[in-house]
Order: structure tokens, then C-alpha cells, then sequence
């Protein structure tokens, strides 16, 4: 039966009617070759980009938002410095980030997901950089692993989740330290009160874990956070 003309309600109780215990065995099967396919496919791909920093930020954002235009320059002042920019590859800040590094001349990467909403690839990615993605995890590793850097700006919850995912490998050691920051202090206000009010005062995270992440307003604090911390431990983009 085909769901996708269902009300969300209709959908859950017909998928979960569907769903046997031996269908799901077999769709775990199947699902491991996908898995790998994907995984081979991105490796491929990423390991030719170059230095790169990833930006995130909200799909719904218009051409006329303040924070479109931040990606933008963003991603122009980053590729200026040598970086390539890589993004989800739909709409809104992720379309402005792929412009701005298209429009710079630098290297515009597109890591596209399958969704039923808001998800289209924008037209300013690299023909021979863009991939498609039906995996989530699969998708967040590539960000993980070919990422030297992330720029975070205002978003929902997929922004959240790339940003926390980050920090929490970086907070366990699972993933080799690099930059991330979060653009427009107002926007995050909330949030990193917070984390200082709740979890820093009642010792879930600790003092040295906030050094994980930065908080600034501008494009040139944003790219100059990600160039002085390779700077500073005496490195370079790895052209």
C-alpha cells in the first residue's frame, strides 16, 4: 500500500500493521548494502575535495534574510582563505553558502538527504561535488570526517543536531579537534544560557567543554576564529 497520500497518524498505524518482526530482518539485510554503497560513494567522492569547512543553518531562510546574506559572505571570505565549503546542499542557508563559495571561484560541496519537505538540491554546487543521500548517519559521518571546520547559523533541529553531534565526539575524544562556530549572539543567547545556568552550575558538562565552541556575529570574526586556530597549532588547509 502506498502511505504517502496518508494524514501522519494514518501513516504511523499503517507502517507499524506492515511491520513484522521477519520483514524487518530482511530490510536489515538489504538495508547494510545500501549502508555500503552510500559510505563507498562519499569516501570516494570527499577525498578529492580538498580543505574545507562545513556551514549549517536553517532551509527555510529566504534570499532576503540577514542570515543569507551572512552565509554568504561567509562562505565568499572562507574560500578567499582556501577553503572549500561543504552544506547540506538544499535551500536557504545551506543555497547561500554554496553561492557564496561559487561565486567566490573556491570549491561548493553538496551533501544532499532524501526528504519528503523543504529538501532540494540548490544550483550553486559543484557538478562532480554533489551527493545523494537516503542515510542521515551516513551523511553526518561525511561532514565529520571531511569537515576542518564548522560554521553553525541560525537553524532547527537538523542544525542542532550537526552541532551537538560535533561537539559531543570533540567534548569524548572520538574526533580530532577543529573549530566550530556559532554565528549571531542573539540568536544563541538562550541557548547558552542555558547550558551555563543548567548543565555547566549543576556539573554535567564541564569548565573546558565551552572551549569547544565559539560565539561571534560577523563573517570576518566567524572565518578569522577558523583561521587562527590553524594558525595557531601550526597548520595549514591540507591542499
Amino acid at each position: 500500500m502506498n502511505i504517502d497520500g496518508l494524514n501522519e497518524e494514518d501513516r504511523i498505524r499503517e507502517a507499524i500493521k506492515n511491520k513484522s518482526w521477519n520483514e524487518q530482518m530482511t530490510t536489515d539485510s538489504w538495508a547494510v548494502f545500501k549502508i555500503m554503497s552510500e559510505l563507498v560513494d562519499g569516501f570516494e567522492t570527499l577525498s578529492r575535495i580538498g580543505p574545507c569547512v562545513s556551514v549549517f543553518g536553517s532551509a527555510r531562510d529566504k534570499m532576503d534574510s540577514p542570515y543569507y546574506k551572512l552565509a554568504e559572505e561567509i562562505a565568499y571570505l572562507l574560500t578567499k582563505k582556501g577553503f572549500g565549503v561543504i552544506t547540506g546542499g538544499g535551500p536557504g542557508i545551506m543555497e547561500a553558502a554554496n553561492k557564496g563559495a561559487h561565486f567566490a571561484g573556491g570549491k561548493s560541496v553538496g551533501l544532499n538527504i532524501d526528504l519528503p519537505h523543504e529538501q532540494r538540491p540548490n544550483p550553486f554546487i559543484d557538478q562532480d561535488k554533489f551527493i545523494n543521500f537516503n542515510y542521515f548517519f551516513v551523511r553526518k559521518v561525511m561532514f565529520m570526517k571531511y569537515s576542518q571546520g564548522y560554521i553553525v547559523l541560525p537553524g532547527g533541529f537538523g542544525t542542532l543536531d550537526e552541532l551537538f553531534e560535533a561537539i559531543t565526539l570533540i567534548q569524548t575524544h572520538k574526533l580530532v579537534r577543529f573549530p566550530i562556530v556559532l554565528v549571531s549572539k542573539k540568536y544563541w543567547e538562550g541557548l547558552i544560557k542555558w547550558i551555563h545556568e543548567r548543565q555547566l552550575e549543576e556539573g554535567k558538562i564541564s569548565e573546558q567543554d565551552l572551549d569547544i565552541f565559539s560565539v561571534v556575529d560577523t563573517p570576518d570574526e566567524a572565518v578569522g576564529i577558523v583561521e587562527e586556530f590553524y594558525h595557531k597549532y601550526a597548520l595549514r588547509p591540507n591542499f
